[in-house]
């Protein structure tokens, strides 16, 4: 802004947003995390939406993220020149605008046909990494070409075919992936009540194996299985639907995977590769040893796990209790974050996800010590809304949030944030 200080993206968004009505328009994408949600409800069947916004048995450890965000208060301080205010930070290696990256989510095509592509553009365009997800409903590489040189990690799920694990790794480094997420907390599916009401789970329909159809080690292990065998008497309408589905969702011609097995035997043996519940410290490594790329480990929430991965030579730690979809009545992540944050003592970043819904949330989060912070089930709601321009908005408005609530805690960046802006709130 000439003659004065940057106008700096909050008031940008703001002036946007206010401006816009004046035209008689309000935000296509709520602002409000609570509309964003109902909007998203709307735009999504009641499986897809299940399957995005469910958690763990009685979802207390969801409710825990968001009590442990409000336990935290911020402590603004005044006279302090924030006219100009600096959110970026290094990560890797890498300077970021914004402490943002776009958490792993699978199955996305549940919530906009154009599934991760989508989120990949958005994620290019607002210049904030993506995570692409093991279970992406669109081959990494594809997923890749679409953000030309914007970055993105890849996060791992370590199935029981390590030769699948070591060939997503390399696929992911060909691709121009900048870090591995290993993923501790989904060795098995948890309790999730809100699917098993609707007895829907979008893998048995072919939805979100993108990955491993387009594996080259996995369509091997397919091709050297036996086909599953056809279920006694008339198909049901049910069995056919899935079987439709399948069909679409599997590489190649809807009817020549009709008529081949092939595509039903990708299904059946991705569920028997998937779980992992024998992974263990001493599997760790060989996925160290497999790459250059940096490596952390998403599901932390221990400080002695946390000191115990530093020791192994991990590169990064996410705290995170998945969104509260694994354990229900698991802790809240954020009441893990600063043990976590001490017991790593600064040898790697820590990142955290689960809960982050507005400014605050992250500005709480990054003064408690985490580097950046991932987003997560928002971004997908601004999908379901709106494609690639509702996860823009999304983006777009907690960078915007966050750039405010820094500015009015009297804090002009985000490498000042520490623990003075907070204060444990005791109830």
């Amino acid at each position: 802004m000439e003659g004065g200080a940057p106008i700096g993206p909050g008031r940008q968004r703001q002036a946007e947003i206010y401006f816009a009505g004046i035209r008689g328009k309000v935000p296509p994408v709520p602002v409000d995390p609570a509309r964003l949600e109902e909007r998203a409800r709307a735009a999504m069947s009641a499986e897809a939406f299940a399957y995005i916004a469910g958690g763990a048995g009685l979802e207390t450890a969801m409710t825990a993220n968001r009590a442990s965000f409000d336990r935290w208060r911020i402590v603004p301080r005044m006279l302090r020149d924030v006219s100009r205010r600096d959110l970026g930070i290094e990560l890797f290696g890498r300077r970021l605008a914004a402490p943002f990256l776009l958490a792993p989510i699978g199955v996305l095509e549940m919530a906009h046909p154009q599934a991760d592509l989508a989120v990949a553009r958005a994620a290019a365009a607002e210049g904030v990494p993506f995570v692409f997800s093991s279970q992406a409903s669109v081959p990494m590489e594809t997923t890749a070409a679409a953000m030309g040189d914007a970055p993105r990690w890849f996060q791992l799920y370590w199935s029981s075919a390590d030769e699948v694990m070591e060939s997503f790794v390399r696929r992911a480094e060909a691709c121009g992936c900048e870090a591995i997420v290993l993923t501790l907390d989904t060795t098995m599916l948890g309790w999730r009540a809100r699917d098993l009401d609707l007895a829907y789970v979008p893998f048995l329909y072919g939805k979100g194996i993108a990955q491993y159809t387009s594996d080259p080690a996995f369509m091997r292990l397919v091709d050297e299985s036996e086909p599953p065998s056809r279920p006694p008497g008339p198909p049901t309408f049910g069995q056919l639907r899935a079987l439709a589905a399948i069909a679409r969702a599997h590489p190649g011609s809807t009817l020549g995977n009709l008529r081949s097995p092939r595509a039903r035997t990708a299904v059946r043996r991705f569920f028997e590769f998937f779980p992992r519940p024998s992974l263990t410290w001493d599997d760790l490594p060989r996925l160290l040893e497999l790459t250059e790329l940096p490596v952390l480990l998403k599901g932390i929430l221990s400080a002695d796990d946390a000191r115990r991965a530093v020791q192994m030579g991990v590169d990064g730690i996410v705290v995170s209790n998945h969104g509260g979809r694994q354990v229900d009545g698991a802790i809240g992540a954020v009441d893990a974050l600063p043990g976590v944050v001490d017991a790593v003592a600064g040898r790697v970043p820590v990142l955290f996800d689960s809960g982050v819904r507005c400014g605050a949330d992250a500005f709480k989060a990054l003064a408690l010590g985490a580097r950046a912070v991932l987003i997560g089930r928002p971004y997908a709601y601004g999908l379901a809304i709106a494609g690639e321009q509702g996860v823009r908005d999304v983006t777009r408005n907690l960078v915007a949030d966050l750039d405010l609530t820094l500015g009015l805690a009297g804090v002009a960046s985000i490498t000042e944030l520490g623990r003075d802006a907070v204060v444990a709130e005791h109830r």
